[in-house]
């Protein structure tokens, strides 16, 4: 699994990123290129942006017990899965607004580094290890990138 912490694998990301193209089309599922984008900045805004409500705590609880391992693992996503609420995206969204997002908060990301994301409290989660935020971040992204053959 690569380390969205390492500066070459971050580079790596962001040149996937790059690859994309306002008129990509995916391989499966339903989201436009830029619905992905903005889909994919949703994890990111759970951490750096307080935009998206807390979960109450039999939410949070359920989250944990039911989710979090698939979440967090090294194995990764099936295509089509299901996905959060607060992570399906519909309407149109701007391709390159939501690139430069994404872009911008796999640099900081990486530029904040491993250390400041051991035992960071995560909004659904709770508190992750950061080979945890590491595995959610990286797997995330390849999944999507895949989906859309970069």
């Amino acid at each position: 699994m690569q380390n969205v912490f390492l500066k070459e694998d971050c580079d790596q990301f962001i040149n996937r990123i790059n690859e994309l193209k306002s008129d990509s089309q995916p391989l499966w599922g339903k989201m436009s290129v830029s619905q992905m984008l903005a889909h994919c900045n949703v994890t990111y805004e759970m951490v750096y942006d307080n935009i998206h409500p807390k979960p109450n705590f039999l939410i949070k609880l359920l989250l944990k017990l039911l989710a979090k391992n698939k979440v967090v693992s090294e194995k990764p996503y099936t295509r089509s899965l299901n996905t959060a609420p607060q992570f399906i995206i519909t309407g149109d969204c701007n391709f390159a607004l939501e690139k430069n997002r994404l872009i911008n908060y796999l640099i900081k990301t990486q530029e904040l580094g491993e250390n400041e994301f051991e035992g960071k409290e995560s909004l659904s989660f709770g508190k992750l290890t950061s080979k945890e935020w590491n595995n959610m971040f990286a797997k995330h992204l390849d999944h999507h990138f895949k989906q859309f053959g970069v």
